[in-house]
C-alpha cells in the first residue's frame, strides 16, 4: 500500500489478484460481482482505520476480559449509481450498522459530463462519516459531482473508494475536494480518445449487471 498526498492505493497481492481476474474480458458477471464484493470487502479494512475504539468488560468462557469495539461512529455508505451497487454488498458485509443513501448520475455520452438524476440520503447525513463508492474513476467528474451534492446536503466527513483509477480522475477529484481522502485499489495508466481508462476493465456497470 502506498500513499500519494490524498490517496491510498493498495498494492496487498489478494487484491491485485483478484483485480486481474476482474481485467479479464472472460470473467463472467457472476464472478465479476463476486470480485468486486471481495476487493471491497478488503479496502474497507484500510478505509476504516481511523475508526474510534472504546475499551468495555466482557465475559468470555473462561474469564473477564477489557476488549475493544468500535465507539459507536455514524456511518452511511454512498454508492453512485449504477455501478456503485456493485460495491455495496462487501462494504455492508464489513459494516452492517452503516446506512445507505444513493446517488444517481450518468456520463453524457457527447460531453463526457455527469448528469444527476437522483439523491436520495440518510437525514443525518451531516452526523456521519460517509464513504462514496464507485468501482471506476476515469475523468473524476462524477465523483467530483456526487460529493458535491453529498456536501450541500449537510455532509462534513467525506470518503470516496474506487476499484480502478486514472491519473486525470485523482487529479480532478483532489483538486475540486481536498478534504477528501481517495482509496484506490488499482491506479491504471491513462484514459483514452473515449474517455475509459486504460487499461482498465471495461464498462463495470455493463459487466455487474450483464448489460451491454
Amino acid at each position: 500500500m502506498s500513499k500519494e498526498l490524498q490517496s491510498v492505493i493498495f498494492d496487498h497481492p489478494l487484491i491485485q489478484h483478484k483485480i486481474s481476474l476482474m481485467r479479464d474480458k472472460n470473467t463472467g458477471s457472476k464472478e465479476f460481482r463476486e470480485l468486486i464484493t471481495e476487493v471491497t470487502m478488503l479496502m474497507c479494512y484500510e478505509a476504516t482505520r481511523d475508526l474510534p475504539l472504546t475499551e468495555v468488560e466482557i465475559e468470555t468462557p473462561v474469564s473477564v476480559a477489557r476488549a475493544k469495539v468500535i465507539e459507536g461512529r455514524k456511518l452511511a455508505f454512498v454508492p453512485i449509481l449504477r455501478a456503485g451497487m456493485g460495491m455495496l454488498e462487501g462494504a455492508l458485509q464489513m459494516l452492517p450498522a452503516a446506512k445507505t443513501g444513493h446517488i444517481g448520475l450518468y456520463r453524457d455520452p457527447e460531453t463526457h459530463q455527469p448528469v444527476e438524476y437522483y439523491c436520495k440520503l440518510p437525514g443525518d447525513i451531516g452526523e456521519r462519516d460517509v464513504i462514496v463508492l464507485d468501482p471506476m474513476l476515469a475523468t473524476g467528474g462524477s465523483a467530483v459531482d456526487a460529493i458535491r451534492q453529498i456536501k450541500i446536503r449537510g455532509a462534513r466527513s467525506i470518503k470516496f473508494m474506487c476499484i480502478i483509477a486514472a491519473p486525470e480522475g485523482v487529479e480532478a477529484l483532489s483538486k475540486a475536494h481536498p478534504d477528501v481522502q481517495i482509496y484506490i485499489a488499482a491506479l491504471d495508466e491513462c484514459l483514452n480518445a473515449n474517455k475509459y481508462i486504460v487499461p482498465g476493465l471495461g464498462d463495470a456497470g455493463d459487466r455487474i449487471f450483464g448489460t451491454k
